[in-house]
């Protein structure tokens, strides 16, 4: 009897830290104890651990074993320490043969399966960089860990095969059960079709505003009665945006592996991802939290895709409020007793509202039955500072029964998307020496600096801001959308039509509300 090493891997947020377990027998009476902060879920691992070694034909010692996970002040939470615990506790007994620099992470059950757990692609990712390629993983999660280049995967359906393959004893293995194939959920094959801008009748004007916040990375506010195609527009935002790099495409799919099912991600997230929270969501729900250590929320999930708030001032003000550092920085960073997480959440705010709790409010507004007070209130549930990150604002008005009868004269997604994609590879080339890639991501400083335009083109913003229409970040914003609106029409540079019509898409909505 000796001491017994392995290695797992503790998420915190998305950041893995390498946890060292240690496994002692001792000479007293029987025990099982698992140190090193674990909550719940892993305290409960004795069991699990204890019934599966017994079922594939390895049982434990009767003696005290002595679990210790090191760093002992990091916390850690999840059944994905199972596998790691019972490698080392068989090495302890000299059962198996070393287990150093090898990462285990999976789930056991009772009869010894190994079971997928959710986190894995974050998880391996921590462990190819701090050193330890060499993973072993449930088969169910062993596509998902193959996707981390540099990381040597290998995957097993039971702890007996396990076991064997580091050297226990042959005889004594339950070698002949084999488990039947879990069969993996392809997010790709789950996804629902993407819905055609084609299906979209008139709101030419929308459609425009679509395909500008499409090519800039822009927020977007559609302001209009029921019916009016707010809710069928954002649908298609998604279809317009072109496809995530490898890097952005790691981040989705790090994301989508803690939240999703286990091994839900067979492959690569190459689409935008687009949310829409119901209206009654919590705080948690959108923004990220929970008991014990925080877990991302739909902003996070949206991250490089969309998030689209339909009915937004429906929602808790200090719900839509909290959006406001994401949409600044990119990045959630929640805070919870049990610690600290960091999610990233760069995404586009797509936001739709009616004109007043009725709803009847645009246009004549004949049929309306609220009160200015009562339009007063609903529209100030989204807040001024929350509505100032927003880029284009726009109203959006009833389909006539001319736009409504056409059909088959629209542009479809994939044309509109093959404009976007051109202006995108126009920002990044000229972005490339700044080290960004979207127009919305410009900072002022570059606007008002190297890439500043002459004074006769910015006229109309100049003024727009000294009478106050404007706030400071509210003018590189409109500066931004201008760049944006002369990438679309392969311009080297914007005009000043280009700044009249950004300085347009901003305060349509806001000037219609008012």
């Amino acid at each position: 009897m000796g001491l017994g090493r392995a290695y797992s891997v503790a998420l915190v947020g998305l950041n893995g830290y390498i946890v060292e377990v240690e496994a002692d027998i001792g000479q007293t009476l029987p025990a099982f104890v698992i140190l090193g902060l674990p909550d719940a879920s892993l305290n409960e691992a004795k069991e699990r651990i204890r019934s599966a070694a017994q079922n594939s034909g390895i049982p434990l010692s009767r003696r005290k074993i002595t679990a210790n996970l090191i760093p002992a002040s990091l916390p850690k939470r999840g059944s994905g320490f199972d596998l790691a615990i019972t490698m080392s506790v068989l090495r302890a007994a000299n059962d198996i043969r070393s287990t150093e620099r090898t990462v285990f992470i999976s789930e056991l059950g009772l009869d010894g399966r190994l079971r997928p757990v959710r986190g894995i692609l974050p998880a391996v990712m921590a462990a190819v960089q701090a050193g330890y390629p060499d993973i072993v993983v449930a088969q169910a999660n062993a596509a998902e860990a193959q996707l981390v280049p540099g990381a040597r995967v290998r995957g097993y359906k039971t702890l007996a095969r396990l076991a064997f393959d580091f050297g226990a004893d042959p005889q004594e293995l339950a070698l002949d059960f084999e488990p039947e194939d879990e069969e993996p959920c392809d997010p790709e094959d789950a996804a629902r079709p993407t819905p055609d801008m084609s299906d979209v009748s008139g709101q030419g004007d929308a459609r425009r505003a679509l395909e500008v916040a499409a090519a800039g990375a822009h927020h977007l506010l559609l302001t209009g009665p029921p019916g009016a195609g707010k809710t069928m527009l954002a649908e298609r935002l998604p279809g317009l945006l072109p496809d995530l790099g490898d890097t952005e495409a790691m981040e989705v799919t790090a994301i989508h592996s803690l939240c999703s099912l286990p091994s839900a991600s067979a492959q690569l997230v190459r689409r935008p991802p687009f949310e829409n929270p119901h209206h009654s969501a919590t705080s948690a729900a959108i923004i990220g939290g929970g008991s014990g250590l925080p877990r991302p929320g739909a902003a996070s999930r949206a991250h490089r895709g969309v998030l689209f708030l339909d009915e937004a001032p429906e929602y808790e003000r200090r719900v839509l409020d909290a959006l406001r550092q994401p949409l600044e920085s990119g990045e959630l960073v929640i805070h919870r007793s049990a610690g600290t997480a960091a999610y990233p959440a760069r995404f586009q705010l797509v936001l739709a509202s009616n004109p007043c709790p009725c709803g009847k409010a645009s246009g004549k507004g004949l049929d309306c039955t609220c009160t200015p007070m009562m339009r007063r209130r609903y529209v100030a549930r989204m807040s001024g500072p929350l509505l100032d990150r927003v880029d284009i604002q726009l109203e959006v008005e009833r389909v006539s029964l001319a736009e409504f009868g056409q059909s088959g004269g629209e542009e479809d997604t994939r044309t509109i998307a093959a404009r976007v994609g051109a202006a995108r590879n126009r920002q990044s080339e000229r972005l490339l020496p700044f080290g960004m890639e979207t127009n919305s991501q410009v900072p002022g400083r570059v606007l008002r600096g190297i890439l500043r335009l002459p004074a006769p083109t910015t006229r109309i913003l100049d003024h727009s801001l000294e009478r106050g229409v404007l706030t400071a970040r509210g003018y590189d914003r409109v500066l931004r959308l201008a760049w944006t609106l002369a990438d679309l029409g392969e311009r080297g540079s914007p005009d000043s039509n280009d700044i009249g019509q950004a300085l347009a898409l901003r305060q349509a909505a806001t000037s219609a509300a008012a």
